[in-house]
């Protein structure tokens, strides 16, 4: 049988030659991927920005908005909590994280050799699918992608990921590795890095982190979106066990239970109010840029809104709105601070905001305006009006009773809301001053100077009416509605609302007339449903057919719009500002002045909050009183100019609040 040695030597020499040869093309390919990539990772460590510089860069606009209790009700991008240094962070959980993440951390050089091959095998085996490439990647490469890297999954990706997890084991220490890993990792529901996390999902700082809680936290990178307690509790008590297991198993904590112990979550923020408070959410939104340009990193909005009065105004206008229709109610303080804002009925079906959006025809809840022309013009409560038939080159108004009192006190045709002798005062004064009066209060959207502008035609906001009704439950100072307190980004404030004193935009002497007129439509007239057993003034209003019913008034110090209605704006029968939406009134104003004075403001109130503007006017009371029971007192009847009025049958004259009248307050 022939052997090697039977061989010519010249094939011999060229095997020899041939292995030698293949050998050197392997070393020198060796020793040149060596190079390149002693090169790469020399390259890469040199480009690597220093520790406290990733400390410092941008993680991310967070913003977070707070309500003036400190509940979230809202968030918005990735939430990152305090930086915790190496030893600030607990033992327990460096342990943890080491154990089911990279048990051999502390020894290798940035990878892992086995782990790497693996991966790269998989890769290019689902090099033709959708799957991810899949490996046990080190703490180091885990920092290198989430700091350095895209999000891509493919083979150069990887590469660039050994590459920048070598150059950062040559400049970092480990333990400033494992800083940056803890302080940037994702845990799950919108929470990086273990101090957001801890806050999130047991409701305090990192730095108090118990073994349990800290094997549960170690256990979320690897699936955040499945093992979140927030997604799944039971998955996360099961994972947590597995961390415990490897503490054991690795030696890092010998003595770990075989369960986690002792964990108590974070109550989860209430959803009815989260979902209910977003249409005021979406409204100051835009607002934050404007008053803090240039945020990043962790931004606070802390915001004027009251969880206990949003619940309550959601309840409110719930119990008193029929299917199919929508409601929408907006409370704030005479300075404007808005404590509640329901904007819709079901955020989650509509973000429509009927509050600040929806324009549509106020009807008699326009009235503040005309009566305040005429107040402006001279006349008083006490002033006689005539309440009869009116044609106006063709348009004839009515009241809603179809009856008639003939010569009556300014202050119960008011009351009681009539149609004749608003038109017969917008005659007088004229509906250009009304319309000015109106722009002046805060009324954003155009208004017509037509004779039945004063029966509320003009389309308005919900939000600008209760800014006119707040302006004169402040005697005539100018009220701007704000939601946004304070501003912080990364623990400082950047913006807070300052205060400054507001312009007089009404005289406070005819203001509080119009609220001694506004006192009688909840005493006795069309708004009585809202009387709620305290002191109170409002309005009530109602369109044509039902199609929108309107009560705004006010209450010690707090001022709320309720509007109801249909967005296809049909007609609701039996629809009344002085029902459903004055009962929802009562109902929300209840909880909302239970610690407040009973009593309607008619005296000097402290200077507003918001931006510094010029003041104007110096008609201010120093103390007037309302009595609910005030009887109208008779002066001569209002002159009829121009106006063809035909003589009312059997004109009566109201003499006592309360008493036999010709009609009833209907509106």
């Amino acid at each position: 049988m022939p052997n090697r040695t039977d061989q010519p030597p010249s094939k011999r020499r060229r095997l020899v030659h041939g292995l030698i040869w293949t050998g050197l093309a392997a070393s020198s390919v060796a020793a040149g991927l060596a190079i390149g990539t002693g090169y790469a990772v020399y390259n890469a460590a040199s480009r690597l920005p220093s520790f406290e510089d990733i400390k410092r860069s941008p993680r991310g606009t967070t913003l977070r908005f707070l309500a003036n209790d400190g509940t979230v009700l809202h968030r918005t991008g990735p939430a990152y909590g305090e930086w915790l240094s190496y030893k600030a962070i607990p033992v327990t959980m460096r342990q943890a994280i080491i154990a089911v993440e990279d048990h051999r951390y502390r020894s290798h050089f940035g990878i892992d050799p086995v782990a790497l091959a693996r991966a790269l095998h998989l890769a290019f085996a689902n090099r033709d699918t959708d799957r991810r490439m899949q490996g046990a990647s080190t703490i180091t490469q885990q920092v290198a992608r989430t700091i350095f890297l895209s999000r891509s999954y493919n083979i150069r990706r990887k590469i660039d990921e050994v590459i920048v997890a070598l150059a950062m084991e040559r400049k970092f220490t480990k333990n400033q590795i494992l800083e940056l890993y803890l302080n940037r990792i994702y845990f799950g529901g919108g929470a990086y890095g273990i101090d957001a996390a801890s806050r999130r999902f047991y409701g305090h700082d990192a730095t108090e982190l118990s073994l349990s809680e800290a094997a549960l936290l170690a256990g979320l990178p690897k699936a955040p979106s499945s093992y979140a307690p927030t997604a799944d509790k039971e998955a996360a008590l099961g994972r947590a066990g597995v961390v415990l297991a490897r503490m054991r198993s690795t030696g890092q904590e010998t003595s770990a239970p075989s369960k986690p112990k002792g964990l108590t979550f974070a109550k989860a923020h209430d959803p009815q109010l989260r979902t209910s408070s977003r249409h005021f959410v979406d409204w100051i939104s835009p607002q934050v840029d404007q008053l803090a340009p240039g945020l990043s990193g962790n931004v606070d909005v802390y915001t004027t809104l009251s969880p206990t009065l949003q619940q309550a105004s959601l309840d409110a206008i719930a119990a008193h709105t029929g299917k199919g229709q929508q409601a929408a109610l907006v409370s704030l303080e005479e300075g404007g601070a808005i404590k509640a804002m329901i904007g819709g009925l079901d955020y989650a079906t509509s973000t429509y905001n009927r509050v600040t959006q929806a324009r549509r025809q106020p009807g008699s809840s326009f009235k503040l305006f005309v009566y305040l022309a005429a107040l402006e013009a001279g006349y008083r409560p006490s002033s006689a009006v005539y309440d009869g038939p009116i044609n106006i080159r063709g348009w004839t108004p009515h009241n809603s009773s179809g009856r008639y009192s003939g010569v009556i006190p300014l202050r119960t045709a008011f009351a009681w809301s009539l149609n004749t002798v608003a038109a017969r005062l917008g005659q007088d004064v004229g509906t250009a001053k009304i319309a000015n009066i109106a722009h002046r209060l805060g009324i954003s959207t155009p208004v017509q100077r037509s004779p039945s502008m004063v029966l509320g035609t003009a389309d308005v906001r919900l939000l600008d009416m209760a800014r006119a009704y707040a302006t004169v439950a402040s005697l005539g100072r100018s009220v701007v509605p704000f939601g946004i307190s304070r501003i912080e980004m990364n623990g400082q404030t950047v913006y807070e609302r300052l205060d400054y004193e507001p312009q007089q935009i009404v005289s406070a002497n005819n203001a509080a007339d119009m609220v001694r007129l506004m006192s009688g439509t909840v005493d006795y007239g069309t708004g009585q449903a809202s009387n709620f057993g305290r002191s109170a003034a409002g309005k009530t209003g109602t369109t044509n057919s039902g199609k929108d019913g309107w009560f705004i008034g006010f209450s010690g110090g707090i001022v709320t719009g309720v509007w109801m209605g249909r967005d296809d704006a049909r007609p609701i029968p039996g629809m009344q500002g002085g029902r459903g939406p004055a009962r929802s009134f009562a109902d929300y104003m209840k909880v909302a002045t239970k610690d407040r004075p009973d009593v309607i403001t008619l005296s000097p109130l402290p200077a507003s909050t918001g931006p510094s503007r010029p003041a104007y006017g110096r008609d201010t009371p120093t103390t007037i009183t309302t009595q609910k029971s005030e009887r109208p007192a008779e002066s001569s009847p209002l002159p009829e100019a121009a106006i063809s009025t035909p003589q009312a049958t059997q004109p009566v004259v109201d003499r006592a609040p309360g008493r036999s009248r010709a009609i009833r307050p209907t509106d």
